[in-house]
């Protein structure tokens, strides 16, 4: 008689149901899929072509905020002055827009640094900018800066420091960051920092030319969140059923949150117009439609915490099928709409978070000023904020049954997966059948 310990079938049979992937869709619903996948690509690529853009226009500079001739400096030296000796209408003082002209300067001691151009056609050429003792910005000695370029002003005012060079910080915290990415995720980390450069490409090398081009915003932010959906789901996960799964969930959310926001932006009155850089992007191009600008900025920030949610919820179905392949579409779908209540609560105490954390400097003006809270949730800075953050939410809640459903049709239906246990299964009996005849 064989000893139980030996009989290979029966660890065979343990290892099908513990290890391995999901069974795969069957192929009639692999055509579904690419049904309903394979047009909504070819829409993308056809949007892509027909509104890629040829740069950005040219426009003549206003030398406001960010729309200024900038080149890179450095702080030679920096020493301590009395404030009263300072001549301000000569001098232009760190920290403004444009050199002050008859400013009074403030008592105390003032430092006064010479700053040295180091790049563009005035390379070498050196310029003094007094900062005051109450100054947001500090400068020190060897500081790297950056430099605004006037070239209507004087001689002597033609430049002034605008900002500090930050970028070897912010370089460091990316390469820091790309680091602990890869060294946990591995391969899926080094697939996933591939998607956001993808990503990012789209961004600044389609949607944001193709704006200032004179394109519908809402258009192009469609056809580019849509790329990015397709390039950042498939290559981080893969092009399987599940991932095409994750990507009809999130497109179906996103047109919910598009419909939404047209209405309610539209229904509140929002124009999108509501500070210093908008107000500035309208006055260079007049042509954009700053409400549908406002709309393709919800419908790109929501894009990112939808993928999150529809693949997670797809492939909580998936493991729930393949932990119990006797599970019905029912089953599956209760079972994985209560994972999504978990995960949908933290995600939009998430979300509301982020955008109250964005606005706080905002939010402490209004407490100053002592309004009250139907007050501050009226204007329009605060409204849209509201706007963005609700219909996000919306999209967000309503992708979790959604997907769940979908993921858990589609495993629920694939009858070639149900066979090919029943196959698996076959030996097994066999086997058993063998050892009770050896018994007999």
């Amino acid at each position: 008689m064989t000893p139980p310990h030996r009989d290979p079938e029966p660890q065979g049979h343990q290892h099908t149901h513990s290890h391995g992937p999901a069974a795969p869709v069957s192929a009639h619903l692999r055509k579904v899929i690419a049904a309903v996948l394979i047009p909504f690509a070819t829409a993308v690529l056809i949007g892509l072509v027909a509104l890629w853009p040829n740069g950005a226009p040219a426009h003549e500079r206003t030398g406001v905020g960010f729309d200024r001739q900038t080149q890179q400096g450095k702080v030679v030296s920096v020493v301590k002055v009395d404030c009263k000796d300072v001549n301000a209408a000569q001098l232009p003082v760190s920290g403004e827009t444009e050199p002050s002209e008859g400013r009074p300067v403030s008592g105390g001691l003032c430092e006064k640094a010479t700053v040295e151009v180091t790049t563009g056609p005035d390379a070498g050429r050196r310029f003094v900018e007094v900062v005051q003792p109450d100054a947001p910005r500090q400068l020190r000695e060897g500081q790297g800066v950056v430099v605004a370029y006037a070239p209507d002003a004087p001689h002597d005012l033609q430049y002034s420091v605008t900002d500090v060079n930050r970028k070897f910080p912010l370089m460091l915290l990316a390469g820091i960051f790309a680091l602990a990415v890869v060294l946990v995720g591995r391969m899926r980390g080094v697939m996933a920092l591939v998607a956001l450069a993808l990503s990012f490409a789209v961004l600044t090398l389609f949607i944001l030319p193709a704006i200032l081009q004179g394109s519908n915003p809402l258009l192009v932010a469609v056809v580019g969140a849509g790329a990015i959906m397709l390039i950042a789901l498939y290559i981080c996960h893969g092009p399987t059923a599940r991932t095409s799964v994750a990507v009809i969930g999130t497109l179906i959310s996103l047109l919910l949150i598009g419909l939404l926001g047209s209405l309610f932006i539209g229904w509140a009155s929002l124009s999108g117009n509501t500070d210093d850089s908008t107000g500035l992007i309208h006055g260079l191009y007049p042509h954009i439609d700053m409400s549908g600008l406002l709309l393709a900025g919800v419908i790109i920030g929501s894009l990112g915490v939808l993928d999150d949610v529809t693949v997670t919820q797809t492939s909580a179905v998936w493991e729930l099928r393949r932990a119990n392949p006797t599970m019905s579409a029912k089953q599956l779908y209760r079972a994985g709409i209560r994972i999504g209540r978990d995960h949908i609560a933290s995600v939009v105490n998430t979300l509301v978070l982020a955008y109250a954390g964005a606005a706080l400097p905002l939010l402490l003006l209004f407490t100053v000023a002592q309004s009250s809270v139907g007050t501050v949730a009226n204007s329009e800075l605060v409204a849209e904020e509201i706007v963005r953050t609700l219909v996000g939410s919306i999209g967000l809640v309503a992708s979790v049954p959604v997907t769940t459903a979908l993921a858990a049709l589609v495993v629920s239906a694939d009858r070639t997966g149900v066979g090919a246990e029943a196959g698996a299964s076959a030996p097994v009996r066999s086997g058993r059948g063998r050892r009770r005849r050896a018994r007999s």
